[in-house]
């Protein structure tokens, strides 16, 4: 059975947006933690991520690095932390965490109630910073 990312993937579930390319996906968390929490996946289905070949897992890594600094120009945060723990989705992916405060990302935290407009704000602010790089 298609994990949750892969029908995102496919089209079968709708995301936010933020970045994409032939080989991977990054969008955000319905269930961020802080606003511009994004996930960054390869559209490969790969429950590990260490189970990705080197250039697969090296290209995850670079575009993961390309959308942190594209958050990094437009979310108000101190840096942009990184998450791997693969256990909640069987589907490799990063999570990139902008925050300002080590507290910030605890996943214990209680998520963000965010609007599906504000939501979609965010993700136009992240590709934003993207074409800016």
């Amino acid at each position: 059975m298609a994990s949750i990312f892969t029908k995102i993937v496919n089209g079968e579930i709708p995301c936010y947006k933020v970045a994409e390319t032939n080989d991977f996906l990054a969008f955000l968390d319905i269930r961020p933690l802080t606003k511009g929490h994004t996930l960054v996946i390869p559209k490969k289905e790969v429950d590990n991520i260490f189970d990705l070949d080197q250039t697969e897992f090296a290209g995850l890594h670079l575009f993961s690095q390309l959308v942190a600094k594209a958050i990094q120009r437009k979310i108000n945060c101190v840096r942009v932390g990184v998450v791997v723990m693969g256990l909640e989705v069987p589907h490799a992916h990063i999570h990139l965490i902008p925050f300002n405060q080590m507290e910030e990302m605890n996943f214990f935290n209680p998520k963000l109630n965010l609007t599906s407009e504000e939501m979609a704000s965010i993700a136009t602010l992240i590709q934003e910073g993207l074409t800016e790089l």
